[in-house]
């Protein structure tokens, strides 16, 4: 059979990027069919034995597991004020005024390049006992005691919500600043013509025009705070008494900390991801609105 030109482009198309498939498909899917081999059993080395489905209905019985859950919903908050601090970063470094703009967006991004266990060890220090912030709160007289951050469970979770935004709305800024440089000014200058006011503008103009961006934003965030992991165990090390204990931090006990359970491990493992999935869709599907155009 003779192909056309294209079906032997299309072709030449795929030869090119089946070596890329093949090692993908070698290096990520075929592990994540034995790690969900894993996760159908008990047991450890040579010992492990084939228990079907136990791993999971644990799940739903694993008081820890339920309070990571609790613990992932508080760190959930930061995501709004996170990306409301970005938009107001953005639009106000998008402003043809400002001077030295460039400058101003690094010391925002700058946080987001350092490393985890450096801004973590920053923060305990920040927040100690005898830390800065104690010491400010006793020398205004706001608090003589001061306040033990890290002995509380809201307390060393709001050290945690404030690290998270510290660190990455920088890094959301730059994706929105970004989406609201490619906006077309004449969009800008027909609806001033019209008589938009500057709010009028920015509610009806520019937050619509950056829907896809926030989307994955959005997503990209919610999929980062389920999956927390460095701040749980460099800033709190998940205490006390498991109030900032994060799931993945709760994995990583199960399969290295405590008596190796892999399997069970393995088993919260799919969990998150299938409910990472689940809110990806979801989010995908109610930020897309190409079919209302």
């Amino acid at each position: 059979m003779k192909l056309t030109y294209a079906k032997r482009l299309n072709l030449v198309g795929w030869l090119f990027i089946a070596p890329a498939v093949v090692m993908i498909f070698i290096m990520s899917f075929s592990a994540i069919i034995q790690a969900f081999g894993i996760s159908l059993q008990t047991g450890m080395g040579n010992n492990m034995k084939w228990t079907g489905f136990s791993n999971y209905l644990r799940i739903l019985k694993d008081p820890t597991f339920q309070t990571t859950v609790g613990n992932t919903l508080v760190y959930l908050l930061q995501i709004p004020v996170m990306l409301g601090l970005a938009l107001l970063y953005a639009q106000a470094l998008n402003n043809v005024h400002l001077r030295c703009p460039g400058l101003y967006r690094v010391m925002i991004f700058l946080p987001c390049a350092m490393a985890s266990v450096s801004y973590s060890l920053v923060f305990r220090i920040l927040f100690a006992s005898d830390g800065l912030i104690n010491t400010v709160l006793r020398f205004t007289g706001l608090n003589q005691n001061g306040i033990n951050f890290f002995g509380g469970a809201w307390t060393s979770r709001m050290v945690i919500l404030i690290a998270l935004v510290w660190r990455w709305t920088g890094y959301n800024m730059v994706f929105l600043s970004a989406a609201m440089q490619s906006i077309d000014p004449a969009i800008y200058e027909a609806a001033t013509i019209d008589g938009a006011s500057g709010f009028q503008r920015y509610f009806r103009v520019t937050l619509p025009l950056l829907r896809p961006t926030l989307v994955l934003l959005c997503i990209m965030t919610l999929s980062g705070t389920i999956q927390l992991f460095d701040e749980s165990v460099n800033l709190t090390n998940g205490g006390p008494a498991n109030a900032t204990l994060s799931i993945s931090h709760y994995i990583y006990n199960l399969a290295f900390k405590y008596t190796p359970n892999f399997g069970y491990a393995t088993a919260l493992s799919f969990v998150v991801f299938i409910v990472i999935a689940i809110l990806t869709l979801l989010q995908m599907k109610v930020g897309d609105k190409r079919d209302e155009m």
